[in-house]
């Protein structure tokens, strides 16, 4: 059960510890977010060509995925507040490795091996962070806390990631900025390590592993998979979920800047706007599952959503007409649709009452893949196929996941799992 907390302990409606560490996500989110929207073409400008700039961000989303799955394991195995301090010192010590020997002495290899090697610092943060929000709220309330907890990751990665850089950018240039991430992540870092108890109020450990026998705890992020198959078909549509978005952050701002002509700052105001949109219907969508059901939010508002966004941000500029009016639209509509997958969080939570750290870590393993995903698509077929292809890629991935959603166990009419495309004789409890 979930571990109980004390009522004088909460400050306007959330538990203050968990308020504290909601403020610890942006803060941290905010430095791992301040290169998102120009790092791929300031790679490009230092002389590198597009795929090896996306090569780059692939490896990074390779090592992503990994600390995703690891961060929920690791959680129950350690207590999220050792694995969130593990998450802090990777960031600062590779990020200073890949902004000096990468970018700053212009080697190559050196860049994307400290680039991904960082990437196992922001997950260890925060999908252990968001195991133990898991593991400490009543399931009845568990999509509007994973809501809030998107909210300030999503402010934090997108919102701020992009405005502060938009305003310092042309000012100081792109290698302060960069540098200055660093006193944010430490900042969310040490609020953050500082924040969590990995004990309820009475003394207990809150997570239900058995540390006697940690290599079954730890297989446990693994055999899950087929123990409940639910649970891999929500690791899949969690990678689809954000794909488009970590496969954008290399290609669109080539494309709304040289292409279409739009300044450098004024993309970066669209992608902020984006984020905001996200910030805000990721605590919509949540509040709106918990009480309308989790599954026909993901399907409908998430899968055909984003298609039709993915689309959008295409062709919405020629039809529509190549202005910041356009890009904002096309920008609020795309961050509201990638939010509404944020009850899949709590449907992975539910599925699996008594190894949410194993559950969590299939759902961060899906988050960290679709970094990988993104990109690798761009690496693979854009020479073949272009801006354009790559587009419909993500669709049709979108689509995909509109199929398979209602296969999912929500907390409202679902699918049973004997019937859907999956072969065998499974049967779900």
């Amino acid at each position: 059960m979930a571990a109980s907390i004390p009522k004088k302990k909460k400050l306007f409606g959330l538990p203050i510890r968990i308020l504290l560490g909601f403020i610890a996500i942006l803060l941290f989110m905010s430095g791992d977010g301040v290169e998102q929207a120009f790092l791929s073409k300031y790679i490009v400008q230092l002389g590198f060509s597009v795929e090896q700039s996306s090569f780059v961000f692939t490896i990074y989303g390779i090592t992503l995925t990994v600390a995703s799955w690891l961060a929920g394991t690791l959680t129950d195995l350690w207590g999220a507040k050792k694995t969130m301090l593990l998450g802090t010192v990777i960031w600062i010590v590779f990020e200073i490795g890949f902004l000096f020997f990468g970018l700053h002495l212009h080697l190559y290899t050196w860049m994307w091996i400290f680039y991904g090697l960082r990437g196992f610092g922001y997950p260890l943060f925060a999908f252990s962070f968001i195991v133990w929000v898991a593991y400490i709220t009543e399931e009845k309330n568990l999509g509007t806390a994973l809501g809030w907890f998107f909210f300030m990751f999503a402010g934090g990665i997108g919102f701020i990631g992009a405005y502060y850089p938009s305003l310092i950018l042309d000012r100081i240039g792109e290698m302060y900025t960069l540098w200055s991430s660093c006193i944010w992540v430490f900042t969310g870092g040490l609020l953050g390590v500082l924040t969590v108890n990995d004990r309820d109020k009475f003394g207990n450990l809150i997570y239900a592993g058995n540390k006697q026998h940690k290599w079954k705890e730890f297989s446990k992020g693994i055999s899950i998979l087929w123990e409940k198959p639910r649970i891999a078909l929500g690791g899949l549509i969690r990678t689809i979920n954000t794909s488009a978005w970590f496969g954008f952050v290399v290609i669109m701002p080539l494309y709304y800047t040289n292409t279409l002509h739009f300044p450098t700052s004024t993309w970066l105001q669209i992608w902020a706007i984006q984020s905001i949109s996200n910030m805000v219907f990721n605590v919509i969508w949540g509040y709106i599952g918990d009480k309308l059901g989790w599954v026909p939010v993901i399907q409908w508002f998430g899968g055909i959503g984003s298609a039709l966004a993915c689309l959008l941000y295409f062709y919405g500029p020629h039809i529509i007409g190549a202005n910041f009016a356009t890009g904002i639209v096309i920008a609020i509509f795309f961050g509201a649709t990638i939010a509404a997958y944020v009850p899949l969080s709590a449907i992975m939570a539910a599925e699996s009452s008594q190894n949410k750290g194993a559950a969590m870590a299939i759902l961060n393993l899906g988050a960290g893949f679709s970094t990988f995903i993104g990109p690798a698509i761009i690496t693979i077929f854009y020479k073949f196929i272009g801006m354009q292809g790559i587009v419909w890629i993500f669709t049709s991935l979108y689509i995909l996941s509109f199929l398979l959603s209602p296969f999912l166990k929500g907390n409202k009419h679902t699918i049973p799992l004997k019937h859907s495309i999956f072969k065998g004789k499974v049967e779900m409890k």
